[in-house]
C-alpha cells in the first residue's frame, strides 16, 4: 500500500542561492526510492585522493522527530567517489554540504546541477546507555568484521 502524501514528513527547505535545487526522489510511489537526490549548486574539481565539501545551496528545517543521513550515489561510488560525515541533526539549520572523497586515481569533475549524494530521512531515537559489567551471550559473540565469512 502506498504512503499517503498527508502522512509524509514535512521538511521546510530554503534555497540559499536561486539556482539551488530542492532534494527530490527520482522514483516515487509504492516502490519508490529510499532516499532523495541532493544536487551540487556550483561546480568543483575533486582531485584524486582529495576531500572537499560540496555546497547544495539549501538549508532545511527538520521536525524534532527526524533528521537525515547523507549517503553515496551508486553511480559515483562505482567511480571511487564516496561521501563522509553524513549526519544531519534536527536542530541544524545551516547549508547542507556534502563531504566528498575521491578514492580513484583520476580527478572527477562535479558540475552545477549534478546529483552528488542521497538524503535519507530517518526518525530520531534517543537511547539511554546503561553501563553494565557484562553482556548477555549471543551467537555472534565478540567476533567483529568478517564474522559471517565475507
Amino acid at each position: 500500500m502506498a504512503a499517503r502524501l498527508d502522512d509524509a514528513v514535512r521538511i521546510r527547505v530554503v534555497k540559499l542561492q536561486p539556482e539551488a535545487q530542492l532534494p527530490r526522489y527520482a522514483h516515487t510511489g509504492e516502490f519508490g526510492d529510499l532516499a532523495a537526490d541532493l544536487y551540487a549548486v556550483v561546480g568543483a574539481m575533486l582531485e584524486a585522493g582529495g576531500t572537499m565539501a560540496v555546497a547544495t545551496g539549501v538549508a532545511m528545517e527538520f521536525p524534532s522527530t527526524h533528521g537525515a543521513l547523507v549517503e553515496d550515489r551508486s553511480g559515483l561510488a562505482v567511480r571511487g567517489v564516496t561521501t563522509l560525515a553524513g549526519v544531519i541533526d534536527p536542530g541544524y539549520r545551516g547549508e547542507i554540504k556534502v563531504v566528498m572523497t575521491n578514492l580513484s586515481s583520476a580527478a572527477v569533475e562535479i558540475k552545477a546541477g549534478d546529483r552528488i549524494a542521497q538524503l535519507r530521512i530517518v526518525r530520531r531515537i534517543e537511547a539511554v546507555f546503561d553501563e553494565v559489567s557484562e553482556l548477555v551471550e549471543a551467537p555472534r559473540g565478540v567476533r567483529g568484521f568478517g564474522s559471517t565469512g565475507s
